[in-house]
């Protein structure tokens, strides 16, 4: 089959074009394989995300591009429905989805471009879906480098410089500086925004620095001996500074306190509820010791149930009480039917081994948890805890 004549290199801005189907086959999960003569749609390809769309026939119905993929220099087009092959077709991209793709892809460029530039690390990873972009460097950048790039990145951007697309012959190519993750065979395009950057890709991009609007980092951490960058571009990260910003008016509505006041508002907001838990957790053991010495020390295998805010710490303390006046063994439930409960069981003064119940609470009620023989923990889930206490209490 000849190569798919690849219409996005004639122009990224192309939005409908007409094909001929050149075959249709049936994939194994009801959809069909269609491959045309010439396709204005992106495959899959470099560590971007494929266009979306739809197919027309010459009958007008619409079948959509679910996917689409390149092998050998053939695009196929995953459909949702059947073409024959000879029909001609009309084909329409999800624009605004293209040049949210576009925005993104440029936007990687100049920063990958300045961050080789600056620091000499190589771009050696990169992912381009709907909802994220990330960049692998094989170099450790700082938060503070970042955000400089970052700046730099934007100014690249507002300078509106122009997004130059090219096949160099080989002796041109030969004259090039350029990056690319991988040795490249076969004919090379060289994508160029003077200044910033000169790299090998096939993917589709702006035609101007301006058209990508701005560029946001979003995230940055120490990624296989690196630096994992994932930024945003254009109405991606317009939208994702709205959300932010949202989130800012929640809080000063919530704090009733200004923008510059809410970190130390929810400082403080933080240090009196780790005053309130400590607190409480002291209240909760006094409690606990005065509960304690109301049970009679002549009891065996002595458990209790207490509500799901229970301090773990108290929790122990207290199975450790009841366990050094108590025979056989003593425990604590924390939590409700509906949720489930943590527990902690302990032998009491004749020293049995306290696995023995957690192997019966494993296979009787399907608790996970584990220990040793003078104490065990886990979690259960269970309709009535007083059966399974009523069972604890019969060994």
């Amino acid at each position: 089959m000849a190569n798919t004549l690849e219409l996005y290199y004639e122009s990224a801005y192309l939005k409908e074009f007409d094909a001929t189907v050149i075959s249709c086959s049936k994939g194994g999960d009801g959809s069909f394989f269609v491959c045309l003569d010439k396709t204005a749609f992106f495959p899959e390809q470099g560590g971007q995300s494929c266009d979306k769309g739809v197919i027309i026939d010459s009958s007008g119905k619409k079948h959509a591009v679910a996917h689409v993929s390149i092998q050998n220099g053939v695009i196929t087009h995953v459909l949702d429905s059947a073409i024959e092959a000879g029909d001609n077709v009309h084909g329409v991209i999800d624009f605004p989805h293209r040049f949210s793709n576009m925005q993104q892809h440029t936007g990687e460029h100049i920063f990958s471009g300045i961050v080789n530039s600056r620091f000499g690390y190589d771009n050696v990873g990169f992912h381009l879906s709907d909802s994220e972009v990330t960049m692998d460097y094989n170099g450790q950048l700082t938060d503070d480098e970042i955000g400089k790039v970052e700046a730099l990145v934007n100014e690249a951007i507002w300078a509106n410089v122009e997004v130059i697309c090219s096949f160099p012959s080989d002796e041109e190519l030969s004259e090039i500086d350029y990056r690319s993750k991988k040795e490249l065979t076969g004919a090379i395009r060289i994508v160029t925004i003077p200044g910033f950057d000169v790299c090998a890709c096939c993917a589709p991009h702006v035609l101007r620095t301006g058209e990508i609007g701005l560029l946001k980092v979003v995230k940055a951490q120490n990624y296989k001996g690196g630096t994992r960058v994932s930024i945003l571009c254009g109405k991606r990260a317009l939208e994702y500074l709205s959300m932010e910003h949202g989130i800012v008016d929640d809080l000063v509505r919530i704090f009733t306190t200004s923008q510059d006041n809410i970190i130390a508002s929810v400082e403080k907001l933080k240090s009196d509820l780790s005053d309130c838990k400590g607190q409480m957790a002291e209240l909760q053991n006094r409690l606990l010791e005065y509960e304690i010495r109301e049970i009679d020390e002549d009891l065996k295998n002595v458990f209790l149930v207490k509500e799901a805010s229970l301090d773990q710490n108290v929790m122990r303390k207290t199975v450790n009480l009841l366990a050094a006046s108590h025979q056989g063994f003593c425990g604590v439930f924390s939590g409700d039917d509906k949720k489930g409960y943590r527990y902690i069981i302990a032998s009491g003064t004749d020293n049995r081994d306290a696995r023995d119940v957690q192997k019966m609470l494993s296979n009787e009620f399907g608790a996970k948890g584990g220990g040793n023989s003078p104490m065990i923990q886990g979690s259960i889930s269970c309709n009535d805890i007083n059966a399974v206490i009523n069972r604890c209490q019969e060994f």
